[in-house]
């Protein structure tokens, strides 16, 4: 096996590969173009147009579109009606709005532990953790293939608690034929540049429910109504509105909503080659004693939106920040995802410990995220497989 370029070999790109990047073609600019020219740049009709193409895709009744997705998971904490008090059980494997929206409403987050062969939140570990403070269940898609929403679903309908689908990862998947977002109690959506569709920003609140979609439209606009079936007074002309609720301003600009409506139609060819990508990848370092390939459940047909590598280091003669600056040197620029988020100094200060879940802290010290994106090509993709292999060989514990 020739030499990493780390150690004095020549690099297998001459031109750096990221992890994610978003893929925009004329129809997107033009949409984005279109609303420029028009009337409207704010809370104008892309914005309903965009709301009823996420519902006709994911079968999800009501769909409430907002700045990003932590704006959306902030919001279904709000119409859950999470406050001071309750408690939100979450996973320590996402980025920390996961979290953050349960300390937004006041509620304290209590952090499960994950299957170790998926990374997902393991119910077992819902259910040992839940008690009378608990109020709701936020749990994260991570990588793009879904929790196992049967189980969560059973488990908080028992206890009467609000499932909260964090789905910034799964748009374009399915579990059991169902697209993600019509199934949980709220599923929340980003369109982040290096998720599957982007905006540029955005995100989005799906429901089946009315009351939850109500509460929703109130929430990410200045708890603001026109509505005179929401008011407590009579409206004394055309011009009259009434704040209800303490909302934020969440609102999505046309443009973006523009944006991710074309994107959305790109949304089969997308997954398509994201399941190619990561199919190759899986058939690469399945062959590799070194590497862990993730696993995924059979209720989850998954787009998705990140591809983790995880290192046997009881294989390699290097550890994890060996390896991912090995990669780098190969031009291939990976990163991680994620530190747990009650390791960051914020969470430390609110007394959160570590050792609470072994299992994603193990997951931790052995991921690295590879490129993923639609615009890979396949000779893209076999230099990620062949500087994978170069390193992984070479570096193998005798």
């Amino acid at each position: 096996m020739d030499k990493p370029a780390i150690c004095g070999g020549t690099p297998i790109r001459d031109t750096k590969l990221f992890y994610g990047h978003q893929y925009i073609d004329e129809a997107d600019i033009q949409a984005v173009v279109d609303v420029l020219k028009s009337d409207f740049l704010t809370c104008g009709p892309k914005i309903d147009e965009l709301e009823n193409k996420l519902c006709q895709i994911t079968g999800a009744k009501y769909a409430v579109v907002c700045s990003n997705g932590t704006a959306a998971l902030h919001i279904a904490c709000q119409a859950a009606g999470i406050g001071a008090g309750d408690e939100v059980i979450t996973t320590p494997i996402t980025f920390a709005a996961s979290a953050n929206c349960a300390l937004y409403c006041g509620a304290r987050p209590v952090f499960a532990d994950i299957n170790e062969e998926t990374y997902n939140i393991d119910p077992d570990q819902v259910k040992n953790l839940t008690n009378e403070r608990t109020k709701a269940v936020v749990a994260v898609d991570f990588t793009g293939q879904s929790v196992e929403l049967d189980a969560l679903l059973a488990h908080c309908r028992e206890n009467h608690l609000v499932l909260i689908e964090d789905g910034a990862h799964v748009i374009g998947t399915r579990y059991n034929g169902k697209y993600n977002g019509s199934i949980a109690d709220m599923t929340t959506l980003s369109f982040h540049p290096v998720k599957t569709v982007t905006g540029g920003e955005g995100g989005a609140v799906l429901t089946n429910s009315e009351e939850y979609y109500q509460k929703l439209l109130l929430y990410r606009t200045h708890g603001i109504t026109k509505d005179p079936q929401q008011m407590e007074h009579e409206p004394d002309g055309p011009w009259y509105y009434e704040q209800t609720a303490l909302g934020m301003n969440y609102r999505m600009t046309d443009m973006q909503a523009a944006l991710v409506i074309t994107q959305l139609d790109k949304l089969p060819m997308f997954s398509k080659r994201r399941k190619e990508i990561v199919k190759a990848y899986n058939e690469a370092f399945s062959k590799l004693p070194q590497i862990i390939v993730q696993k995924e459940i059979p209720e989850s047909d998954t787009t998705r939106h990140l591809y983790i590598l995880r290192l046997d280091l009881s294989q390699l003669k290097i550890d994890r920040k060996q390896f991912f600056e090995a990669l780098y040197a190969e031009n291939i620029c990976c990163n991680v995802h994620y530190i747990p988020t009650y390791y960051f100094p914020y969470y430390e200060k609110l007394g959160y410990k570590r050792g609470i879940c072994p299992k994603a802290e193990k997951l931790y010290e052995e991921i690295i995220s590879l490129p993923l994106y639609y615009a890979m090509t396949d000779e893209d993709v076999q230099d990620v497989i062949d500087a994978v292999t170069r390193i992984a060989e070479y570096y193998r514990a005798d």
